[in-house]
Formats: C-alpha cells, sequence, structure tokens
C-alpha cells in the first residue's frame, strides 16, 4: 500500500470527493480543500508528497497554489487539471514548478498515471539530492578517494568525458567503485539536475528487469493491475547507470541496443512507442569481449557501450590509496557514530597494506566501520583487524619462502625478499622515498637503483 500524503484542491466538492476516494482506495493519505487559500493555510502547517489543484478556483487560484508551495515546501511536487481552454494557463502553471497537467474531463487512467510518474519523480529528485550532498561532504571531486597514478588516469578521463552524451563501460572487480564513477560522471555533466537510475541488472530475476527497464501497460501479464514507468522512462533527459550489464538476457541485450541506436522502446505490452533522451553508463566485472567470443554477449552491443571504456584497478594494484581510504573511513565512521578512533598504529597500517583485498574498496569500508562501531575510542591495533587479514600471508615481510626437494634458486630468492623489504618500507611512508630509505638505512640514490633493478613501481 502506498503511504504518500496528497492535497487535493478544487472548488467543485463533486471532484473533490471523487479524487479522495479514488487515492484513498489507492492506499494514500489524502487531504482536501475548497480552494487556493484553504489549501496555502494547510501547506503552512503539514507536509506532502503531492498537491493535485484546479487551477480556477475563487479567492485563489491554482496559480496561487503553486507560488505558495514554491515558498513553503519546494520538494513537494504538483499536478494541475484544467479545462481544454486553458492550456496556455496549464503550460503557465509547468513553468511555475509544476510537474505535470491534466485535462478535464478527467480519466481515472490518466490521473493514476501521472501520479506514479510524479511520485517516482519526487523519490529520484529527492534521492539525487542527498547523493549530491553525500557527495560533496564524503569524496573528492570525482567521488571517490585516491592519488594513485592509475586513479588519477580514471579522474582525468572522467573529467574529460563527463560532459558529453557519449556511453560508457566501466570496467572492474566487485567492489571497486564503478557506481561512484557512474555517479561522478552523471554529476559533473549538464544531466545533472535529471535524474541518475542504478539498475543492478545481475539482482533482478530475468522475468522483472524487462518491466523494470521498459515498464508494463495494465494487463500485461499476470499481476499487472496498473500501468508501470520503467526506469529508462523515468531517466528521461538524464542517465541511467545499467550494472553488471554482462549478466543480461540475450532477449533484454536487444531491446537495449535498440534504445541506444535508435533512442525508443515500447513497454511490456504496450503499442505506442516512447522516446527517450538518456544518457547510458554500463559496468561489468565480467570479461566481455570474451563472453562475445563465447556467444554470450551481443556484439553489436558491445560496440555500441564500448564506445568510452574505462577500466578501475583493485585495490591491490593501488596499495598507496589505503592509507588515504582508511584515513577516510575512519573519520566519516567517527562522525556518523560519534566515536573518537584516532588513527592506525604503523603495525595495523603494514597488515592493511599487505592484505590483497579480494572485496576491494567495500571490503576494507566495512572492516574499518566494524572497528569504529566495536571500539569507539583509541587506535586501531593489530588486534582489531579482521581474521583474514591477520592471518594473511600476502605480501608478509616476514619469509614465505621454503626449499623444495628439487632445490630452489638462492639469487631468486635473495631478490624476492629484498623486494619485499623495500615495498614494505615505502608502503609504511606512502611511497615517499627518501623516507622509505630512512627506513632501510639505505641512501635514496640507492633504493632508487634498488627499484629500477626489480622493476618496483607504484600503482
Amino acid at each position: 500500500m502506498a503511504s504518500e500524503r496528497i492535497l487535493v484542491v478544487d472548488d467543485e466538492g463533486r471532484n473533490r470527493e471523487f479524487l479522495r476516494e479514488l487515492l484513498e482506495v489507492e492506499g494514500f493519505d489524502v487531504e482536501t480543500a475548497k480552494d487556493g487559500q484553504e489549501a496555502i493555510e494547510i501547506l503552512e502547517n503539514m507536509d506532502f508528497d503531492l498537491v493535485l489543484t484546479d487551477l480556477k478556483m475563487p479567492r485563489a487560484d491554482g496559480l496561487s497554489v503553486l507560488e505558495g508551495l514554491r515558498r513553503i515546501n519546494p520538494q513537494t511536487v504538483a499536478i494541475v487539471f484544467t479545462g481544454y481552454g486553458s492550456i496556455d494557463t496549464a503550460v503557465k502553471a509547468v513553468k511555475l514548478g509544476a510537474y505535470d497537467y491534466i485535462t478535464k474531463p478527467l480519466k481515472i487512467e490518466e490521473i493514476m498515471l501521472v501520479i506514479q510518474r510524479a511520485l517516482e519523480h519526487r523519490k529520484l529528485t529527492l534521492e539525487n539530492e542527498m547523493l549530491r550532498r553525500q557527495l560533496k561532504r564524503k569524496y573528492k571531486f570525482d567521488n571517490i578517494i585516491g592519488d594513485s597514478e592509475s586513479m588519477e588516469e580514471v579522474f582525468r578521463l572522467v573529467e574529460k568525458i563527463a560532459n558529453t552524451d557519449s556511453t560508457v563501460l566501466i570496467y572492474g572487480e566487485s567492489g571497486t567503485g564503478k557506481e561512484l564513477i557512474a555517479r561522478a560522471i552523471h554529476f559533473n555533466s549538464d544531466r545533472r539536475e535529471r535524474p541518475l537510475i542504478p539498475v543492478n541488472c545481475g539482482a533482478i530475476p530475468e522475468d522483472l528487469l524487462e518491466s523494470e527497464l521498459f515498464g508494463h501497460e495494465q494487463g500485461a501479464f499476470t499481476g499487472a493491475t496498473r500501468t508501470r514507468i520503467g526506469r529508462f522512462e523515468l531517466g528521461n533527459g538524464g542517465t541511467i547507470f545499467l550494472d553488471e550489464i554482462g549478466d543480461m538476457s540475450p532477449a533484454l541485450q536487444v531491446k537495449v541496443l535498440r534504445v541506444l541506436q535508435e533512442h525508443e522502446f515500447e513497454r511490456v505490452g504496450g503499442m505506442k512507442t516512447i522516446k527517450v533522451d538518456i544518457r547510458v553508463i554500463a559496468a561489468t566485472n565480467k570479461d566481455l569481449e570474451k563472453n562475445v567470443a563465447e556467444g554470450k554477449f551481443r556484439e553489436d552491443l558491445f560496440y555500441r557501450l564500448n564506445v568510452i571504456p574505462i577500466q578501475l584497478p583493485p585495490l591491490r594494484e593501488r596499495r598507496s590509496d589505503i592509507p588515504l581510504l582508511v584515513n577516510h573511513f575512519v573519520e566519516m565512521y567517527n562522525e556518523k557514530n560519534k566515536h573518537n578512533i584516532s588513527g592506525v598504529t604503523p603495525e595495523a597500517m603494514d597488515l592493511l597494506m599487505n592484505y590483497d583485498w579480494p572485496g576491494n574498496v567495500r571490503e576494507l569500508e566495512n572492516m574499518i566501520e566494524r572497528i569504529v562501531i566495536l571500539k569507539g575510542e583509541g587506535t586501531t591495533e593489530p588486534g582489531d583487524l579482521s581474521e583474514k587479514v591477520l592471518t594473511s600471508n600476502s605480501r608478509s615481510v616476514h619469509p614465505r619462502i621454503q626449499i623444495p626437494e628439487n632445490g630452489i634458486s638462492f639469487n631468486t630468492a635473495v631478490t624476492e625478499f629484498e623486494r619485499e623489504l623495500i615495498l614494505q618500507a615505502l608502503n609504511r611512508t606512502n611511497w615517499v622515498k627518501n623516507k622509505a630509505a630512512k627506513l632501510l638505512n639505505l641512501n635514496r640514490t640507492t633504493l632508487v637503483e634498488k627499484m629500477k633493478k626489480i622493476n618496483l613501481t607504484q600503482a
């Protein structure tokens, strides 16, 4: 059942009661006002998700309601209804901030469709405003923490392509921040004031995904009791983010290809062709070129998506970003939980730097959140870290070399151990070579020569 609150404003009592009964049957919480002045008084004392208002009314008309609404609560969405002879006034109402208008005589199906679309629009607008505030508060310009060379390259590319309409395909393992990059592209583009619509193609069952993307008409299938707007239609003018697109069925791939080529589609069970202006950003953790070769993904769709590819490196390939991420998450969860974790000991940071992070940034964030919540105050020590980090031998400073029965290359083993020592010193000092050389009691030039010799460069 819907729980949104709607204000109906109409000087005709019969229309008012008709709309009240219709909306209450649909589960909405409904209030009514007999004219614009009463409506404004109600709006000053109550919050509403939606206002349905007639245009021509005594004392204060619908335009006055819109002006009052914009002053009192601009986040409330408004729909106006009027006779055919007042279309010019209705257009003026839209310019004043009304989401849409409906002409009389009122039709139930049209009313419910416009209301659904307006409430979805409001929900997406609020979500995007919240995301914008979060991004400004939590993240750097490109919405993700990192100053390693590989991430700087990603940032430069995002900045270059954000304000275009080109299709983008983001590659990366789970947890690397693909959705954050999609948000960065959207919020730094001319479409930033329109919705960003995320859809996880791998999390929605195939038989539901088509309706989720394209919507459906009433009666299109069992359970389709009313027309539903799909994500492509809701995102008109904005951006749709198709996460894990490699999991999409071949039948749906054809329909997505058509949207990319023709910018049009039909709802499930519908005959009307719907035109959309929408930018597509897709993401995958799969090797789509391999899937194309194996016949698991359409070649034509792949090339339509792969106009601008972005490869996100896993965290193990940008270890110098780990201290930045750790500090960021500590500050964030301290603020959120009103706790006071002051930092991380060098020993604990070494363990974090030497772990391979199969879950990438998401795994690191989850662990820091747990530490902040459970410990509350003080400094993060090795014993506070997860068992997986503690027991991992990945890049350990201790020798992991065991002599096999057929022997071992002494020079190779010594080189590998030397590489481990240099890497730990660099990681502990955030790759500041002067400091790393001091930790190893080496001259900086000696350290640089050794790094060149073993081909050790920052990820």
